[in-house]
């Protein structure tokens, strides 16, 4: 039997479609399947989440002398009377925690960035975002994240200081203010408020 030249494309087109539907549906099969175990990577695999102490020391007492030496002049002369000092890590990082311990915080000269389970927080991707920053500019972002397993100092409800960041907290919640450009913001679990 002979075809004629557009019968034997339609049936060639119609062979490479069916291919396509039949391997297709396997591939995709392939790729929606379960596998168990817990996956555990092999030297050489590439970088892995940083692993930090995670220590939870008390900041020093506001009446604690100074350490001698010109690292106890202050960093920043504008920090309130009688706020407490938290010193950065070697990394130029601040981290605390808060009383309650529902919220742990990252601070550095130009940003802080809060992780909490906010129950009112705007959606990233569909979920509630747990973590939010301000920069010295005053800009916020909301994002999904976490901070991980970062060496926290746990603050009592007390005023502090931190690379040019004035931390006043108390049982509401948490309130960060720039030094020189006054933007900042409140944290609590319920809400956040910026400025």
């Amino acid at each position: 039997m002979r075809f004629s030249e557009n019968a034997r494309r339609s049936l060639a087109g119609g062979s490479l479609l069916l291919v396509a539907l039949v391997g297709g549906s396997e591939l995709v099969s392939g790729c929606s399947s379960i596998i168990g175990g817990r996956p555990v990577a092999s030297p050489g695999a590439g970088p892995t989440e940083p692993s930090f102490p995670t220590p939870r020391s008390t900041p020093p007492s506001a009446t604690a002398a100074p350490a001698p030496g010109p690292s106890a002049a202050p960093s920043n002369p504008t920090n309130p009377a009688g706020a407490i000092p938290l010193p950065p890590d070697q990394n130029g990082y601040v981290f605390i925690e808060t009383k309650s311990g529902v919220t742990r915080c990252q601070i550095n000269k130009d940003t802080v960035g809060c992780e909490a389970p906010f129950t009112n927080s705007p959606l990233q991707d569909g979920e509630h975002a747990n973590g939010v920053s301000i920069n010295t500019g005053g800009k916020v972002q909301w994002v999904l994240g976490n901070l991980g397993a970062i060496p926290t100092v746990t603050i009592d409800y007390k005023t502090y200081a931190a690379q040019g960041w004035t931390i006043i907290a108390n049982a509401d919640g948490t309130r960060f203010t720039n030094d020189q450009t006054k933007h900042g913001m409140f944290v609590s679990v319920e809400k956040v408020n910026t400025f």
